[in-house]
């Protein structure tokens, strides 16, 4: 049986939330299974721009639930880090401007290549790569500092349609519980304020002032960016006399005042105070208009840190400590489709998987054999109204 990959129609407003436990998994996907993995793609890929195009393509992929099934239809493991890895990699290769929509970005080094990538894509696109560099620069930084929760972006990709629509992708690794987790966002207007499609991971601690029920936290940090840095550096330092001692306390048990134990996380990393002033000095001069404007000028995860502690203890204008992750449904079914790399819920089936792609690649030629004999037919009628004109 061909597995469906889409929902009706008239729930095309519903958005499944959710989080799916992503372990770290080790190895790689045998050579054989990557052909097979290509050609799936590429069918299902098919069959979505043909019936609906590439936007509803690039929102398809910002479900976090949906990519997972798409992962598991091309035989990844259901639960498997590595996942987001491997369907980001197939996608950018059998995806092109000629489709209407590409990837760019990828795991590690390939994540840096954005810039470079998106002007590639231009000169065959009539996309803007400067803002959409811009876009991949931002949610980068939204995730890593201005949500803290204890992840580490390795992968970040970009997908984008020639209409200018665009998805980010981007993983993090928690290396104390080795989990993942998996930020979506499509179209975001605002990128400070609740704007992600989706968080797909494990609940856990966060600190967090991209909560919609943040604005006057926000509000402040900016304010404090414009201040001189002794000022700033001198609230921090009573900030952390507030906290009720070292670090030893927290870790020991013992009291360090009226502190949520998910900030403490957050608080009791280590601050470089020499760095935190380089910081703010070079914002200082920038006078950022905005939050975005002030991360893509250098606000990063320390400074950050000693702004949210200064907020809280000083203003009594705290972060929020709610995880932004939501809940999917179980994807393991998905799985069932032609099996897994490591055998889970059994080895992929060669001779499962060829009839199931040679009958989505069957469907896909027999649709574009009919779009083509529809397209000759309205040139050959063109040709004789033209003829019968003169």
């Amino acid at each position: 049986m061909i597995p469906r990959f889409y929902y009706r129609e008239k729930h095309r407003s519903l958005k499944m939330h959710g989080y799916a436990d992503l372990p770290l998994h080790w190895g790689k996907v045998p050579s054989w299974l990557i052909p097979i993995m290509k050609r799936m793609a590429r069918a299902i890929s098919d069959v979505i721009l043909l019936e609906w195009g590439p936007e509803k393509f690039l929102e398809r992929l910002s479900n976090p639930l949906w990519f997972q099934a798409m992962n598991n239809a091309i035989g990844m493991d259901w639960d498997s880090s590595g996942s987001t890895t491997v369907l980001i990699s197939i996608l950018k290769q059998v995806l092109g401007p000629e489709d209407g929509i590409v990837v760019v970005g990828g795991k590690g080094k390939s994540a840096m290549m954005v810039g470079q990538e998106l002007l590639e894509v231009a000169r065959r696109l009539p996309v803007d790569p400067g803002g959409l560099e811009r876009i991949s620069k931002l949610t980068a930084k939204v995730d890593s500092t201005l949500l803290q929760d204890g992840h580490q972006i390795y992968i970040h990709s970009l997908l984008l349609t020639s209409s200018g629509k665009w998805a980010v992708i981007q993983q993090g690794m928690n290396p104390r519980t080795r989990f993942a987790r998996r930020y979506h966002w499509l179209n975001a207007v605002n990128f400070v304020n609740n704007p992600h499609e989706a968080v797909a991971g494990v609940k856990g601690d966060a600190v967090n002032v991209i909560d919609e029920r943040t604005e006057r936290t926000r509000g402040l940090i900016l304010d404090l960016l414009r201040e001189g840095p002794n000022r700033v550096l001198n609230l921090y330092s009573e900030a952390r006399r507030k906290l009720g001692g070292p670090i030893d306390f927290w870790l020991w048990g013992r009291a360090v005042g009226a502190v949520e134990k998910s900030k403490k996380v957050i608080y009791y990393q280590p601050v470089d105070l020499k760095r935190v002033r380089k910081v703010l000095e070079g914002l200082r001069l920038r006078e950022p208009y905005s939050l975005e404007d002030a991360l893509l000028g250098g606000l990063g995860p320390s400074t950050a840190r000693a702004l949210f502690l200064i907020a809280d203890l000083i203003y009594n204008e705290p972060p929020s400590i709610q995880d932004p992750v939501t809940h999917p449904y179980d994807p393991f079914n998905y799985a069932y489709a032609i099996g897994g790399k490591d055998g889970v819920p059994y080895p992929v089936n060669r001779r499962i998987a060829e009839e199931v792609i040679s009958t989505l690649e069957d469907l896909i030629l027999r649709a574009k054999m009919g779009q083509r004999e529809k397209e000759m037919s309205m040139r050959k009628l063109r040709g004789l109204r033209e003829g019968r004109s003169h």
